[in-house]
């Protein structure tokens, strides 16, 4: 938890953003559900508790079973939640009450979880409006559900432009809490920087293990130990596979074997849930081969090249279409396609190397805010997001602007059942030399990521160090030099 006067501060910028939105009188409350413990197979046997990140981010309350309402008329607002009683006392111990809490980060005012219900049906019967923002547990769902009477699907998505009323989620809430959370704080950047030192721990643990003989599942083990003893937990579900072709692979069930790559993405959450998303890509023997090394330097210098282009002023979206043409005029020179690189990006050719986006935004979530709409988060207001594979699923595209923190990935995979789609229907349009890339079927893929905070004058990576990223240096670091 943060300072009081942060959590203060936050709540003020989003009062006075939402005082924006409508006249005085009409502009109502807006709400916040923070998440509850949810059952594994029993109840008492619960998942590891996550707290909801804006009810995070404005409230700082890192427990189950609470709720907060801030009245965006009055400036009032409440914490609510239940004090506990003797039998709460005999499992868990003594606990603060609400109302110190509540003072803990700065409101004045606190309330049974119970009251929550009753003053937002009060409010509703006066005619004021509700601002909520879209849900992703289905507890919270169900509980803003039936708060609002609206439909399970609204709740879960921002209201459009032309959508309005307490059925849909809050879009001018949605913006509004976007537009600060996308600007991270001196405060955030310490944390994430955490998170990314506990991610440097987590991933030079793998590659030490990383040796042939070694069940993947064993280095996954070791990787998310650390994570645990360092901080919150992983920030997502590790990927660690010799399959590296496909994107998010979770299965851990093979054998290191050499002439193999694997390829690791993880990331750490610090205690205060900011995050950390790294990848590298090792061989499994401890060397790359001619051929891997290729194509690993190819996807190195993309990196590279992501890095030098991002600062205020330049739209992700153009980084990722520079990125995109480098690796065609790249993957040129080894002739597995052919043409103008202009015409190549254009038609969408990296999409069959690199079907994913160059990076997301990440934050107290590892990619930031994306429950609150996908777009919404990653695409200013003039853009719009193209259809083709790759560019299409880029996540985050907006004019760079200090404070932003994203994430720097590109890959090259070779997916066979991808390649030979394309074949049979003609999508690579002459750009495409398939019989070449025929000999790549058991490449498998690499990836390679950092994390950004774009500054006043560039970017820099975040943490203290930099893992080995040059084929070289990986060589080294496998060989204990």
């Amino acid at each position: 938890m943060f300072d009081k006067n942060i959590y203060v501060s936050r709540r003020n910028t989003l009062l006075g953003l939402m005082k924006q939105t409508a006249p005085e009188g009409q502009r109502g409350l807006a709400i916040f559900l923070g998440n509850n413990d949810a059952p594994q197979n029993y109840r008492g046997n619960d998942y590891k508790f996550r707290q909801e990140s804006s009810f995070l981010y404005y409230w700082g309350v890192d427990e189950p079973g609470f709720a907060a309402v801030l009245d965006l008329d009055s400036g009032e607002e409440c914490l609510y939640g239940n004090d506990v009683d003797i039998d709460d006392i005999i499992w868990m111990g003594p606990q603060p009450s609400v109302a110190s809490k509540a003072a803990r980060i700065g409101s004045a005012r606190s309330a049974s979880f119970a009251a929550f219900a009753t003053d937002i049906i009060k409010a509703k019967e006066k005619g004021r409006r509700i601002h909520f923002l879209p849900t992703s547990r289905y507890y919270n769902t169900m509980v803003i559900s039936g708060l609002v009477g609206s439909t399970p699907e609204n709740v879960r998505k921002a209201s459009s432009q032309d959508i309005s009323g307490s059925e849909y989620a809050s879009l001018e809430l949605t913006k509004a809490v976007i537009s600060m959370r996308l600007i991270k704080e001196k405060c955030e950047i310490e944390e994430i920087d955490k998170a990314c030192e506990i991610g440097y721990l987590m991933h030079t643990a793998a590659r030490k293990a990383c040796k042939p003989g070694v069940r993947e599942q064993d280095i996954v083990g070791i990787m998310e130990g650390v994570t645990i003893s360092k901080g919150w937990g992983v920030s997502f579900a590790t990927i660690l596979s010799q399959n590296g072709e496909t994107l998010h692979n979770h299965m851990h069930h093979q054998i290191i074997t050499p002439g193999r790559l694997l390829v690791i993405d993880a990331g750490a959450e610090s205690n205060t849930h900011y995050a950390s998303d790294f990848t590298r890509t090792l061989p499994c023997g401890g060397k790359f081969t001619s051929r891997q090394c290729e194509i690993y330097d190819i996807v190195a210098s993309c990196n590279e090249l992501a890095y030098n282009l991002a600062k205020p002023g330049t739209s992700y979206r153009d980084v990722h279409i520079s990125v995109a043409a480098h690796m065609l005029e790249s993957l040129k020179g080894l002739g597995l396609v052919k043409g103008s690189v202009n015409d190549m990006v254009n038609e969408g050719i990296a999409g069959l190397f690199m079907p994913h986006g160059l990076g997301h935004n990440m934050g107290i979530d590892v990619h930031d805010m994306e429950d609150l709409g996908e777009n919404l988060v990653g695409y200013d207001d003039d853009q719009t997001r193209s259809r083709q594979l790759g560019l299409g699923s880029l996540r985050m595209a907006r004019m760079l602007r200090p404070g932003h923190v994203i994430t720097d990935e590109p890959g090259i995979y070779f997916i066979p059942a991808l390649i030979e789609k394309w074949k049979k229907e003609g999508t690579g349009k002459g750009f495409v030399n398939f019989s070449r890339l025929e000999e790549y079927y058991d490449f498998g893929g690499i990836r390679l990521e950092d994390d950004l905070l774009i500054t006043e004058d560039g970017c820099r990576r975040l943490g203290s160090r930099r893992l080995p990223i040059l084929s070289s240096d990986v060589e080294a670091a496998m060989a204990g030099e």
